[in-house]
């Protein structure tokens, strides 16, 4: 070979192999909860952990991984396995994404690992000299990723020539010196991912802090990087910054002109070690006259990571053709509710809200709208009870059912309204049930009693499974048995009924058992739908005509009432006393809140709407201790008689229920009192004596 040859050979500039990006799909996912429960808006930098190995297969490019794990402090890593310190930084349009200052962010890193190589932090651990940086924008709604990972090396020395071949490292080291490096490693773990070996007798292995002893001696140094790539002539990117490390400290040091380094790489070939594929490398360092000089200044940074195109630019992702259709649903309602606490209700507790059961009595118009309200609120678990079946009038005003729910007869109504949910959102928690709820004034005959008291018991069962009753019947008397059974349980009643151009929202009211009777009368129980009537409920439907028994409103009633009966709710429960809240009153004419309100704003008791004049007002009214379904009279007898008891109200008198509460005795106190105010009114004077 001439020397011609010699010379342009011992010229040859070290090239290093970059990191590419491997991101485990579970790492999409983890970031994306991330970004909408912690994130938010905040665009600052975060903290992840990447991972790179020294005991990749052969072919396989410099990988640094990413997975579901990256955004949690990282203590253990695996054998062969080293840390990568990564910041996050999520963008929260694509113009930020992309316009963000990379050159800036590149000259930042470089700042922060030559501090590192200065203060010689580094050298007590050199893992922290692999970094990265990821810019992210996420379209959360298409689930599509745009990212951009800065893997930032320094330009030190301004480069490496090769002073010969480089070389397999079983022809630089003894089978047992091999055997002893692979020790010190295992013994090192990830800690360390870069030592010593000082060629002395025998060899003797030893950490990076000791290179400046190391450097004054003179026994020669062999530079051990653990080390990604697999390719024989290259070492990995994370190998640039440690050997930059090693020529800060060697370029004062003129007896060290050239330097060898051990690449070393791990990997198991059929159960068995094997460490052949190492490569050993001498080099010489080349500086610039400012890298040389006594005041080193910051170097260079590089490490833009190119696209699958080959040019510097971003990368990008798109999952939604490979998630499950059903999570993709999942996700995207819990999108649209926790893009509220971004800026608009930070407190807003979603987890309070999804967990609710919600038993939903009546499957007919105000049944689906409610529905169809809960669902967007991410309440999944909702219950449905009717006996009625679909008809052709039905699927136009009640949102839950189609044109083929009619057919053959019409399907029952609560199944369908469950079936409907579940196609609108099939991960819904949806059950149906189908009876008839006994009501006062519809006498229950000897033949059918058995049933009768099977229904009420899954009646019963069903309100001590569920956390939240809503009462959207067709009749007054419906809503007795739920009403009380909801008040002697304590679970929360949300009551809704419709008018022509007139509706009622409102709940009711919850027992405070557990406050002293001499304390009642400061936290008065509001009052339930039957609190206000002075008159038990009976048949409502005898002697009817068609339109008075059925529901007739206008269309746009139902949905009014439907949204407000939800809203009431989601707002009672982000109340911090719940179903105990005060009715708030006083914030009815005022835009400012009160003490009184939930995060969601003021929890009324009523809600009166008449939409002829487009009016809504909000009363509130106490519970009446002659209430023919939640005074503590009636709740006594239930709990005492139970089914007995509510036999007799099915079966008794019209009056029964006045009788039990004292009613009977209002009226006729109120009968005499109209009398004497008449005979005053007409000013008799004179009485005739009774005739014995």
């Amino acid at each position: 070979m001439g020397e011609d040859d010699q010379e342009g050979r011992s010229q040859r500039v070290l090239q290093f192999e970059p990191f590419s990006s491997c991101i485990d799909a579970g790492f999409w996912s983890v970031i994306t909860k991330k970004k909408l429960e912690d994130y938010g808006l905040d665009e600052s930098f975060r903290k992840i952990y990447g991972t790179y190995t020294i005991g990749s297969s052969a072919n396989l490019p410099c990988l640094i991984n990413l997975d579901h794990d990256a955004t949690r402090d990282q203590t253990t890593f695996g054998a062969r396995w080293y840390p990568v310190y990564g910041k996050l930084r999520i963008f929260n349009t694509i113009e930020n994404f992309r316009d963000a200052d990379k050159q800036m962010l590149a000259s930042d890193a470089a700042s922060d690992i030559w501090q590192i190589i200065t203060s010689g932090e580094a050298l007590k651990n050199p893992s922290l000299l692999s970094r990265f940086y990821m810019l992210c924008f996420l379209d959360l709604k298409k689930y599509i990723y745009n990212y951009w990972f800065l893997f930032p090396a320094l330009v030190f020395p301004d480069k490496w020539v090769h002073e010969r071949e480089a070389r397999r490292v079983g022809s630089v080291f003894s089978e047992q010196e091999l055997t002893d490096i692979s020790t010190f490693v295992d013994k090192l773990c990830y800690q360390h991912n870069a030592f010593l070996i000082s060629h002395e007798t025998p060899l003797r292995l030893c950490l990076l802090e000791e290179l400046p002893v190391l450097l004054s001696g003179s026994a020669q140094i062999t530079f051990v990087v653990c080390d990604a790539s697999v390719l024989p002539d290259n070492p990995g990117w994370t190998a640039r910054n440690v050997m930059a490390l090693l020529a800060y400290h060697i370029r004062r040091h003129p007896s060290y002109k050239h330097m060898q380094i051990l690449c070393y790489r791990d990997r198991f070939r059929d159960g068995v070690r094997d460490i052949s594929h190492s490569v050993v490398f001498d080099l010489r360092p080349v500086f610039s006259p400012k890298q040389a000089a006594e005041n080193v200044a910051v170097p260079n940074g590089v490490g833009w990571e190119k696209n699958e195109k080959g040019k510097l630019g971003p990368r990008q992702v798109d999952l939604s053709g490979q998630l499950d259709p059903i999570k993709l649903a999942e996700q995207a309602v819990d999108l649209n509710l926790k893009l509220m606490r971004w800026r608009l209700v930070p407190e807003l507790d979603l987890a309070k809200t999804a967990a609710v059961k919600c038993l939903i009595v009546g499957s007919g118009t105000l049944g689906c709208n409610v529905a169809r309200c809960l669902m967007g609120w991410g309440i999944n678990n909702l219950t449905f009870i009717d006996n009625a079946r679909v008809s052709y009038s039905n699927p136009v005003r009640q949102s839950l059912f189609t044109f083929e729910d009619c057919l053959n007869g019409g399907k029952i109504k609560s199944q369908a309204a469950s079936d409907g949910v579940k196609r609108i959102f099939p991960s819904m928690n949806s059950v149906a049930h189908q009876f008839s709820i006994p009501m006062p004034g519809h006498p229950v005959s000897e033949h059918v009693r058995d049933k009768t008291a099977e229904t009420i018991r899954a009646l019963e069962s069903l309100v001590d499974e569920h956390d939240v009753l809503f009462l959207l019947m067709d009749t007054r008397e419906s809503r007795w048995l739920p009403t009380l059974l909801g008040a002697a349980k304590r679970k929360i009643v949300i009551n809704a009924a419709l008018g022509f151009d007139s509706y009622l929202v409102m709940r009711h009211g919850m027992i405070h058992e557990n406050i002293p009777t001499s304390d009642k009368a400061v936290r008065q129980r509001l009052g339930c739908y039957f609190c206000n009537d002075v008159v038990a409920p009976g048949n409502s439907t005898r002697d009817r005509t068609l339109d008075q028994q059925c529901t007739v409103t206008r269309p746009g009633i139902s949905m009014i009432a439907a949204a407000l009966a939800v809203e009431l709710l989601v707002t009672l429960l982000q109340h911090p006393l719940e179903a105990e809240a005060p009715a708030d009153v006083a914030s009815e004419d005022s835009y400012f809140p009160s003490d009184a309100d939930s995060v969601l704003g003021m929890v009324p008791h009523q809600i009166r709407g008449f939409l002829s004049r487009h009016k809504t007002v909000l009363p509130a009214t106490y519970a009446f201790d002659k209430c023919t379904a939640c005074s503590d009279i009636v709740i006594q007898e239930y709990r005492s008689r139970g089914m007995e008891f509510l036999f007799d109200v099915f079966n008794g008198p019209a009056s029964f229920l006045e009788d039990l509460t004292g009613l009977s005795k209002l009226h006729a106190d109120s009968e005499k009192a109209e009398i004497l105010d008449f005979s005053d009114d007409e000013s008799i004077t004179s009485v005739p004596e009774p005739v014995n």
